[in-house]
């Protein structure tokens, strides 16, 4: 986003928290959170399939009034008091293209939906199972493909990801999975659900590192590895561990665009590389 969709955004949020208590002091209604999540990503799939509406509603050249009076019409009786109250403050704001409106409007579900993780405990089991379901796209070609495409039936995906996650996972991870991998403009699904991740992550006050090993550490390399990093970087870290055992060996960590190769595969062909050479 542009400096002025970003400054829109951050408003929004402001707004949103005055619903959802925040962040950092989420209220005690986790079920009546998860209503409101569900309202906002009902309205950005609107936004997200009605070219006509996010200009109309992202128009400089109409009065912002104007602008929020149009949402409040589209949406008071269809979505709840306090979905309609934060979309049309969004309405208000000046953003730099429509489309960053309707990528306003998902932060904002995704925001609400972390706050119902919050308040209903389950932070560290969503960022959990958001990460183990990324791994899962991943590691599975065809399912990412048919996920990661914009043009694929929202319907078919839809039914798909019920099959997949439908009382597996905790019901905040069910929806944001569910309504980030059914919008038009993700194209890689395991990407997608890796920025969840993080997202959940940051709100437990959390860099995450990101580390392929070619074994499942130990609880004791974990917290030894965890309070390297966090020496390093200077900064709370929280694991996210994959394992892979064509690695042969050692460890690949990525923090943020930071990447650390230091496996055994990775040593092995450099060695190969300057034998050749």
């Amino acid at each position: 986003m542009q400096a002025a969709s970003r400054e829109a955004l951050a408003h929004s949020r402001e707004r949103l928290a005055q619903h959802t208590g925040g962040p950092s002091g989420a209220r005690s209604d986790g079920q009546g959170l998860i209503g409101l999540a569900d309202d906002l990503f009902a309205v950005a799939h609107l936004l997200d399939g009605q070219v006509s509406l996010r200009r109309a509603l992202a128009d400089a050249s109409v009065r912002p009034d104007d602008r929020a009076g149009v949402a409040g019409r589209l949406l008071r009786g269809k979505v709840g008091d306090a979905a309609a109250d934060v979309v049309e403050t969004v309405a208000r704001q000046r953003w730099s293209r429509p489309l960053d409106l309707v990528e306003a409007v998902e932060t904002l579900a995704t925001d609400a939906a972390l706050d119902a993780a919050e308040a209903r405990g389950e932070l560290d089991t969503v960022e959990d199972e958001l990460f183990r379901f990324g791994r899962i796209v991943d590691g599975d070609p065809d399912l990412g493909r048919l996920l990661g495409d914009p043009a694929a039936d929202r319907t078919g995906k839809t039914t798909l990801l019920d099959r997949l996650l439908a009382g597996k996972v905790s019901p905040v991870t069910e929806r944001l999975v569910r309504n980030s991998l059914t919008s038009r403009h993700v194209h890689n699904a395991a990407n997608a659900v890796e920025r969840l991740s993080e997202a959940a992550s940051a709100r437990r006050g959390q860099s995450v590192a990101h580390v392929v090993s070619a074994v499942e550490l130990s609880d004791a390399q974990r917290q030894r590895l965890t309070g390297i990093l966090e020496r390093t970087y200077g900064r709370t870290i929280g694991l996210q561990v994959q394992v892979d055992p064509s690695i042969v060996g050692g460890l690949v960590i990525r923090v943020g665009d930071e990447i650390v190769d230091g496996s055994i595969a990775n040593r092995l062909a450099a060695a190969g590389r300057r034998f050749a050479g």
